[in-house]
């Protein structure tokens, strides 16, 4: 059996470095499930470690991707009732490739009433937004979203009505946003209004914040006296910079942190709640690239309007 594997052995640009490997399947090693990939999503989140971001957390070969779904096909004897299941095989090697061993107590079994599409993109974007909405309660609030839009903010934005905030107002970067932002309740505010910013961060009592940058200092700046401002994200590629030291509660956010500590029976504990969440959302709109056409989906997804890009890897390698 051969696994093929878009690798890269160097930091830099996604097009330039990322390469499809062959290389013969190794035994499988005791406690680990052998997952054959159906599909994985494309996220800036999978882009970014490879341009660098990361180095000193990355042993280079590494395999890209982060999440993605595939069915069992080869288990230790107390895992046998998972062969032919889909899983998450998360937490461990790189999802883009075709054949994958993961941890099999990490794996996350997916129900018959989640398609490959919402499972294969279940995992970084509605895990952060659960946990985060758990760490810093909505309830009766005022949420202020930048980069209102992205796949993580819609999320944090439906579901915290249902964690019972009081509004829920989103920036955004492209006017391509504003029609889902509207669907899902979120009161759209164009970046290039600073005005209109500036007096919706005055009386925001909570500001998920997934840009950085300027805007996001700006922001920070106007909040009042316990408030609080969580920074997730860093789509600017900027640091946030003040003048003095703001009033709000200034708090940062990196999955990694929460996922350090959490038992393999928490973590499983999270994915049942976050079946549930999905199971009543509506997805935002994907395009499906063949696993040969990587190239392709990698520059759709470098482009910040574009449609949400899934690739399929049971082609990858052809």
């Amino acid at each position: 059996m051969r696994r093929h594997a878009l690798t890269y052995r160097a930091f830099g640009r996604p097009l330039e470095t990322l390469n499809v490997e062959t290389a013969e399947v190794p035994r499988l090693v005791e406690g680990k499930l052998r997952v054959r990939m159906l599909c994985a999503p494309v996220n800036p989140s999978d882009l970014i470690p490879i341009s660098g971001a990361y180095s000193h957390r990355i042993t280079l070969p590494a395999v890209a991707g982060y999440e993605g779904v595939g069915r069992v096909i080869e288990a230790p004897r107390q895992y046998a009732s998972l062969i032919g299941k889909r899983v998450l095989p998360l937490r461990g090697e790189g999802t883009w490739q075709t054949i994958l061993d993961c941890d099999a107590a990490l794996a996350v079994p997916v129900p018959d009433t989640i398609s490959d599409a919402v499972a294969a993109r279940a995992y970084i974007n509605p895990l952060a937004a659960l946990t985060m909405l758990e760490t810093w309660p909505v309830e009766g609030k005022r949420v202020l979203l930048s980069g209102a839009g992205s796949n993580c903010a819609d999320y944090l934005g439906a579901w915290a009505y249902q964690h019972g905030a009081r509004e829920v107002i989103g920036i955004y970067r492209s006017e391509s946003r504003v029609a889902r932002l509207e669907k899902l309740g979120i009161k759209p505010v164009s970046i290039q209004d600073m005005s209109l910013i500036s007096r919706v961060a005055r009386k925001s009592d909570v500001v998920f914040d997934a840009l950085g940058g300027p805007v996001a200092a700006k922001i920070l700046q106007l909040m009042a006296p316990e408030t609080t401002f969580i920074a997730y994200g860093l789509l600017t590629g900027q640091a946030i910079q003040v003048d003095s030291k703001p009033w709000a509660h200034y708090r940062k956010f990196h999955l990694r942190d929460p996922l350090s500590r959490m038992s393999a029976e928490a973590w499983q504990q999270k994915f049942l709640a976050i079946w549930g969440l999905l199971d009543q959302s509506a997805m935002p709109d994907y395009q499906v690239f063949p696993g040969q056409d990587w190239r392709q989906a990698v520059e759709r997804a470098l482009c910040p309007s574009g449609q949400k890009v899934l690739l399929d890897l049971s082609t990858l390698g052809q």
